[in-house]
């Protein structure tokens, strides 16, 4: 047997939070070997981005094939792209899905509320980027954004804007209802089989950095270990979903024990080892 693998393609955060960081804590936490590709440097901590410096898009495809001829990668992650000419590289580079299947998280908006990503590269993930996707990870702002309709503001209207994704390109989204606040967390899968709601009850706490990137990576590194018994055979989405929800519940509810920086402080990734 070999191990499951699983890669982030990813900006970094210094504060550990967030990005690649956050992605290879998950992997590691769920079971799974962690590869990375860097897409950029951010200078960013607790209270917000401050800068971000681009790699450029063909060394980005150079790492992608590099790693590619080498190692079998079971599932791969897509997190801050950053330009557009990234996001058509990373495209084309997924197109024949070498790293198996794909999890992308949108990343366009910090939980701080910074902006990570130009219009043109909007625009690159709705057009080239959503074809090539097994599971898009959208939340709210980002699946506005992506529709460019007004952000949802009941749960009722996440399944409708879902299936609006849905049919730009990707094999399934799960829409990701955080930001509208309530008792409980209300997250919206539909794939072509139907729409399946999930839920959680909300945690009290401000340690909440990298709740998106940590949520993504989890869901990759379960595809990584599940793999379907028959090469090409559609992927249940539902199991994998709530088994990544249920390592973020409990990485929420051990975040503030960290005390980590003085602004929304990250999750904890290894709750339940350290």
């Amino acid at each position: 047997m070999t191990a499951a693998v699983a890669l982030t393609v990813a900006g970094s955060d210094p504060s550990g939070g967030a990005g690649i960081q956050a992605d290879l804590k998950t992997f590691s936490a769920l079971g799974v070997y962690g590869t990375a590709v860097l897409t950029a440097l951010t200078a960013q901590n607790t209270r917000g981005v401050t800068g971000v410096h681009a790699v450029p898009a063909e060394f980005v495809g150079d790492q992608l094939r590099t790693l590619f001829d080498d190692v079998t990668v079971h599932a791969t992650k897509l997190g801050m792209l950053g330009s557009a000419d990234v996001v058509r590289e990373v495209a084309r580079v997924l197109a024949d899905r070498p790293g198996g299947p794909v999890v992308c998280d949108p990343v366009m908006v910090a939980t701080s509320g910074d902006r990570l990503i130009s219009e043109e590269a909007v625009d690159a993930v709705r057009g080239v980027l959503l074809p090539v996707t097994d599971l898009l990870t959208p939340n709210v702002p980002e699946a506005a954004a992506l529709l460019d309709v007004a952000p949802a503001t009941r749960a009722a209207e996440l399944a409708d804007q879902a299936t609006a994704l849905l049919a730009l390109g990707p094999g399934a989204v799960l829409l990701k209802g955080g930001h509208l606040g309530g008792d409980e967390s209300v997250d919206v899968l539909v794939t072509p089989a139907g729409v399946v709601v999930t839920r959680r009850p909300r945690v009290a706490t401000t340690a909440t950095h990298g709740t998106g990137c940590t949520l993504s990576a989890a869901i990759a590194a379960l595809a990584a270990r599940v793999r379907p018994a028959e090469p090409g055979a559609p992927r249940d989405w539902t199991p994998l979903v709530e088994g990544a929800r249920n390592y973020l519940q409990a990485a929420l509810e051990g975040g503030a024990a960290l005390g980590i920086g003085s602004g929304h402080g990250p999750v904890h990734h290894f709750t339940g080892w350290w």
